[in-house]
């Protein structure tokens, strides 16, 4: 007779004897309900697969692990088992002198979905960068993982990191400092001084504020954020990657989520974080800090020549003798249309939006109305209880609120990049450095 295991997950085997059995017993059914919900949330069985099936490919960068890469390789496989989307591995191995290449070479033998490619050791950040643009490129993933191959990370997480990518994320972290997330209670107090103050320097200095685990290495990213990176503009190599490149992410409107998990501290091997590393930790995020103020630099630069416009028009309509409450919103308006120009042309030329220049011309339109309202709103209130102010400096004030409002409103709506759709273009692509590949797909 089938068991309620067996009827949960093949009915179309059982008999009507035993259906009309199982039929029979509210209690039964409830019981078998519950059990089944229980198999769910631990992992046994797997629930009704929703949504479009994905190719995951899990990028391990590696130097000498031998100690860890057969059992890890092994444990994500298992793993797998529990997912529905096309599962799939590539170790990055940077000449690893003990051995850990041929002991993956000998694993894929057993498994067709781990992939190997090799390099010249470079920094955590050049392995991560040909990982992903061979993921990309050659293996056409639209889910990209990275993940240590220490053990670091539990593989038992991998799904649920891909679980929060379904459920609308661009970019899951596996979060150590979330609510539910933790750090060896083992680890020394310089280590753990070390780990605060990365993502103290991240969150402050790099301008990642809402984030609390900036620094952490267990990620799932979809391919259409990746492709819109250039990587060869993070000019990074170490650890500092994984700080420069969740900046592009939210940078390019990626919507990021942390998941909590369990960081494992290495019981094979030891860690490669170096002096180097930590220097170039902070600098690149000085350097970030300086690269996002560019952008409000220029806007400050283009709000300056448009304030100079704005004050010239509305002197020379005052001077052709026109009404001072016309020449005031005209001088406004073409000031807009002089910022609309340089902002989009130069400003923030960088970002990728989805609207045409016609759009967002439009739209900088109406938030310029807004802009408008608040800054002829001042100009009168401060003509009216001000008489005596010369209009020119009503006029100038008026200019200040309209600006701010001008700025947030655009840079968060008019020109708010936008990831790019799934394609498989080859020419959307980033171009990739060389590097031997030893298996593909």
């Amino acid at each position: 007779m089938f068991s309620w295991v067996q009827f949960t997950l093949f009915p179309h085997f059982a008999s009507e004897r035993e259906l009309g059995g199982l039929a029979a017993s509210q209690r039964g059914n409830t019981r078998m309900c519950r059990e089944r919900k229980l198999l769910i949330e631990t992992g046994i069985i797997e629930a009704a697969a929703e949504g479009p099936k994905m190719k995951v490919v899990i990028i391990l960068p590696t130097y000498n692990e031998r100690g860890n890469i057969v059992a890890l390789l092994a444990s994500l496989q298992n793993e797998f088992q529990r997912l529905r989307h096309d599962m799939h591995i590539l170790v990055v191995d940077d000449n690893s002198p003990d051995g850990t290449a041929e002991l993956v070479r000998e694993t894929m033998c057993r498994y067709p979905n781990v992939h190997l490619i090799t390099g010249e050791k470079a920094g955590l950040g050049a392995a991560y960068i040909r990982g992903m643009q061979h993921a990309i490129g050659e293996l056409r993933a639209d889910v990209v993982f990275e993940m240590d191959a220490d053990f670091s990370h539990d593989p038992a997480d991998v799904p649920r990191l891909l679980g929060a990518l379904e459920e609308s994320a661009d970019f899951v972290i596996g979060s150590r400092h979330v609510k539910g997330g933790s750090i060896p209670e083992e680890w020394s107090t310089w280590r753990k001084w070390n780990s605060a103050g990365g993502n103290w320097v991240a969150r402050y200095v790099a301008g990642l504020y809402g984030i609390r685990d900036c620094t952490a290495g267990f990620r799932a990213i979809r391919a259409s954020i990746l492709r819109q990176i250039d990587f060869s503009a993070l000019r990074v190599k170490g650890y500092a990657f994984q700080v420069a490149l969740l900046h592009q992410a939210v940078s390019l409107g990626a919507v990021v989520k942390e998941v909590p998990v369990h960081f494992i501290d290495r019981k094979h091997g030891h860690s490669k974080l170096g002096l180097n590393d930590i220097i170039e930790f902070i600098i690149n995020a000085w350097w970030i800090r300086m690269r996002a103020s560019r952008t409000f630099i220029r806007f400050a630069v283009v709000g300056a020549s448009g304030t100079v416009v704005n004050l010239g028009v509305f002197s020379a309509a005052l001077h052709a003798n026109l009404n001072k409450y016309i020449a005031s919103p005209l001088a406004i308006e073409v000031s807009i249309v002089w910022n609309f120009l340089l902002n989009n042309y130069w400003t923030f030329k960088e970002r990728r939006t989805r609207d045409r220049t016609r759009i967002k011309g439009l739209k900088f339109n109406l938030v310029s109305l807004v802009s408008l309202g608040v800054s002829f709103a001042t100009f009168i209130a401060l003509t009216l209880f001000l008489p005596r102010v010369p209009v020119q400096i009503d006029q100038l004030a008026g200019i200040v609120p309209a600006t701010l409002v001008n700025y947030f409103l655009n840079s968060y709506w008019t020109f708010r990049a936008h990831p790019e759709p799934e394609t498989d273009a080859a020419e959307s692509l980033l171009p990739q450095e060389p590097s031997r590949v030893n298996r593909s797909v």
